[in-house]
């Protein structure tokens, strides 16, 4: 049976905390019964592609027998992780009753920490978002900030009242090295180096009894795209993701690509010319973030801050905007042939924290700068934009517990009794 792209969310949170599990999961662990958990998730996984779907047609879907998904729907009805839908009538044979997943089921709580704010996201198991809460700052000041991460996580728990037991995981999604590139930011290298000496997924593990996951911001955007969005559709990508600094993610065969240093997909780095003489070439994050669109603004004492939403193609920053992207563009679009030549992959999908028309434009603009390359002995790679926008890292940092604890896992019935 064919591995469900969802599968791909567990491999971005290599190093899962020793929290304990929430008592009202079942416990498994024995070769016999960990082949029927395997089975559990698979017909789970193929509810939440498919939407809500009948026994006959998960029996299809799945190749198990109709007996079998007689018995795994009872017993995850009986868990309160699916519902039943009226009846379809009108059809040949039996009514049919489409079962879905039961929003209620399970929830998780999604972590954003960036260079420019800080959201939190409460996840139902449907992957709708429940609640939002968002700090904005210039910088963030690690004083501040954990002790609002702590009080937020708390703030989302308790809202769920008596579906808190049914919170899995806390999913955070930070850069790697927050303080990095912080003479670009105008940042001392004192404010550096103490965030690059925190350990975020320690930090938040010591507020909270729940297990707790990271990704890099962009590969857990990254998740949340192939998980919920082109992912669906497309079997290998290059992912490009937009902000403050570019970044980006990878995934090949419908599994996300961390790589041996989980850092798959770091654009950023990519130079953009051979490096020639005593002279290091410039390197991607230079000429595609959104901080250099900033500082354009800030130069021309506009708002900085317009670089994020709507105002950006609007006068009087239009102008600015439009040399950004003609800039962006070509960088970016250099960073889509270097992959499809080293990778062989089926497209690129670009999203980023600004408005969506600015992002249309961008697309556009990166489409015509890769008709200039010589494509001969490649095959050309299409740009598309991602599905899921701004709310991608948190959205894919609230997914990793959700799929670790109910996504289809290959190894589950390898494992020994406990």
């Amino acid at each position: 049976m064919t591995e469900s792209p969802a599968t791909a969310a567990t491999a971005a949170a290599p190093a899962e905390s020793k929290a304990a599990t929430p008592v009202w999961l079942r416990q498994r662990g024995s070769n016999h019964v960990g082949m029927r958990q395997f089975n559990e998730r698979v017909v789970l996984q193929a509810i939440r592609l498919h939407g809500s779907v009948p026994k006959a047609e998960l029996a299809r879907l799945t190749g198990l027998t109709a007996q079998t998904i007689g018995l795994i729907t009872t017993r995850l009805e009986e868990d309160g992780l699916l519902i039943r839908h009226d009846r379809v009538r009108g059809r040949i044979g039996q009514p049919s009753v489409p079962l879905a997943l039961n929003p209620d089921g399970a929830f998780s709580v999604g972590i954003k920490i960036g260079r420019r704010g800080t959201d939190w996201l409460l996840v139902d198991f449907t992957g709708q978002v429940r609640q939002r809460l968002s700090l904005a700052y210039a910088f963030p000041d690690a004083d501040t900030l954990l002790p609002v991460i702590g009080q937020n996580l708390l703030a989302l728990r308790e809202q769920l009242g008596a579906l808190a037991p049914r919170l899995v995981g806390v999913g955070v999604a930070a850069p790697f090295q927050l303080g990095g590139w912080h003479r670009m930011l105008g940042l001392s290298a004192q404010q550096s180096d103490r965030w690059n000496h925190i350990d975020l997924s320690a930090e938040v593990q010591a507020m909270t009894d729940l297990p707790v996951s990271f990704a890099k911001d962009t590969s857990a955007a990254c998740v949340a795209e192939l998980v919920s969005g082109r992912g669906r559709d497309l079997k290998s990508f290059l992912y490009l993701f937009v902000d403050t600094f570019v970044g980006g993610g990878l995934v090949i065969n419908s599994q996300l690509h961390a790589g041996i240093h989980n850092n798959a997909g770091a654009v950023a780095s990519l130079p953009l010319q051979v490096a020639q003489g005593p002279d290091v070439p410039p390197q991607l994050i230079s000429q595609a973030s959104l901080w250099e669109l900033e500082q354009c603004f800030k130069a021309r004492g506009l708002d900085p801050a317009a670089a994020y939403d709507e105002r950006a193609m609007q006068p009087p920053f239009e102008a600015d905007t439009q040399a950004w992207v003609a800039s962006a563009a070509n960088a970016l679009a250099h960073s889509v042939v270097s992959a499809a030549a080293v990778l062989d992959i089926d497209a690129a999908v670009m999203d980023g924290s600004f408005c969506r028309p600015l992002l249309q434009r961008l697309i556009e603009a990166t489409g015509a700068a890769l008709g200039r390359y010589n494509w001969e002995g490649l095959w050309p790679a299409q740009v598309m934009a991602g599905s899921i926008g701004s709310d991608a890292r948190a959205l894919g940092g609230a997914m990793l517990p959700l799929h670790a604890n109910f996504a289809p896992d290959r190894d589950l019935f390898l494992k020994g009794d406990h």
